[in-house]
């Protein structure tokens, strides 16, 4: 499975330790990230992580066009709820376009272990289901 995991300022070491204390299962898949998310969980874990641009730089909307092309089976994004500035667009845009094409994707660490766990004992393959052979 290829996983995207994107993480605000304020939520990047809580991705890190995410990523510490799951490394053994996202070894077995593609991780890519965003800049310095990337940079973080990678130095912290030694795991093998392709890093986009940083999120202000256009990493987000690398990420958006891989869900777009169905190069993206999972999105973990972790958000500060709290942060009193609007959203920015292409982060609104990753959200919509995991809707769109069915992209399992979470916003906290309870989602995300969720995913993590149902990863680990193969419970993922929700593409067969959506669009059969």
């Amino acid at each position: 499975m290829n996983i995207a995991i994107i993480a605000q300022g304020s939520k990047k070491e809580l991705m890190t330790q995410l990523c510490i204390a799951y490394c053994g299962v996202l070894s077995r898949h593609k991780i890519c990230a965003t800049g310095v998310t990337g940079k973080l969980a990678a130095e912290a874990t030694g795991l093998e992580i392709q890093c986009f641009l940083s999120g202000e730089q256009g990493g987000d909307q690398q990420i958006a066009s891989r869900i777009t092309c169905n190069e993206i089976d999972m999105v973990i994004f972790f958000r500060d709820p709290i942060l009193q500035k609007p959203q920015k667009p292409e982060k609104n845009d990753i959200l919509r376009l995991c809707d769109l094409y069915n992209v399992p994707v979470a916003t906290n660490i309870a989602t995300a272990e969720v995913l993590i766990h149902g990863l680990e004992r193969g419970d993922l393959d929700w593409r067969d289901i959506v669009n059969p052979k």
